[in-house]
């Protein structure tokens, strides 16, 4: 499916889920997400692919206990749950 669509869908999902989402240059070192004084943060390396910055939305998604998918594309639900199955 389209990675671009896919992250921006994914990043949406994210904000929505209450991250804070911080792009930054990081050299290829990765992204992650945390806890930051109690708020949750998603940190992407614009280094990285989209295709890896994906990946790390998706793992950030997949710590959450409770998401709210309606609307969202198959192909990201199906990305969710293949990943949580892994």
């Amino acid at each position: 499916m389209y990675t671009a669509q896919l992250l921006s869908q994914a990043i949406e999902v994210a904000r929505r889920s209450g991250f804070q989402i911080r792009e930054e240059m990081l050299d290829g070192a990765g992204g992650g997400h945390c806890l930051i004084r109690g708020e949750k943060c998603l940190l992407l390396d614009l280094a990285q692919s989209q295709r890896e910055q994906l990946r790390d939305v998706l793992d950030a998604l997949n710590s959450e206990p409770h998401l709210d998918l309606q609307g969202v594309l198959p192909a990201l639900a199906e990305c969710l749950c293949d990943q949580k199955a892994a």
